[in-house]
């Protein structure tokens, strides 16, 4: 998969949703995480990440959207529900995105929703945790950039490294 991504959250208060937030992109090969305006208790979210992603990927913290400086060329993508967002699996991941969750219990900032070259929204019907909203914008991202074979229109998917084109049926197909 070529080109990079950060994750991050503006405003984000409960540090374990931060850790897991981290671990979850580590796992997933992020570039960088950060917040904007977050409440740090980075001892309670270190906790929550076992993967120690301190060590791994660059942790950013800006206390305003302002102060925020993301690489030239990155493309900003809010993951908020709005009714003019586009839904996340019609989405085309740009190469450079640093992805931005908002709060637990509120909505991305004007501010923030101004700075952004898109907005996503998760098809659900209603809002979901910050690091599984995360969680899930990434694997998306990786499905649809990881280069990947199509997936079979018969019940049971692709072996190995799903990169090939090498159908395994499903148990009910043999």
């Amino acid at each position: 998969m070529r080109g990079y991504f950060a994750i991050g959250s503006e405003r984000i208060s409960k540090p374990m949703n931060l850790g897991a937030l981290m671990r979850t992109a580590n796992a997933f090969g992020a570039s960088f995480v950060f917040s904007i305006n977050a409440e740090h208790r980075l001892r309670a979210a270190y906790q929550a990440d076992t993967s120690k992603t301190a060590g791994q990927v660059p942790y950013y913290q800006w206390d305003n959207v302002d102060e925020m400086q993301l690489p030239r060329g990155c493309q900003m993508v809010g993951i908020e529900l709005t009714d003019d967002a586009v839904m996340l699996p019609t989405f085309r991941h740009p190469p450079q995105a640093a992805y931005i969750l908002g709060p637990e219990k509120g909505d991305l900032s004007p501010e923030i929703l101004a700075r952004c070259d898109h907005v996503v929204k998760i098809p659900t019907k209603f809002c979901i945790n910050v690091s599984l909203a995360g969680a899930l914008v990434m694997y998306d991202r990786h499905l649809s950039m990881g280069g990947y074979a199509p997936r079979p229109i018969m019940p049971g998917g692709t072996a190995g490294d799903g990169l090939a084109n090498t159908h395994v049926p499903g148990k009910d197909r043999k």
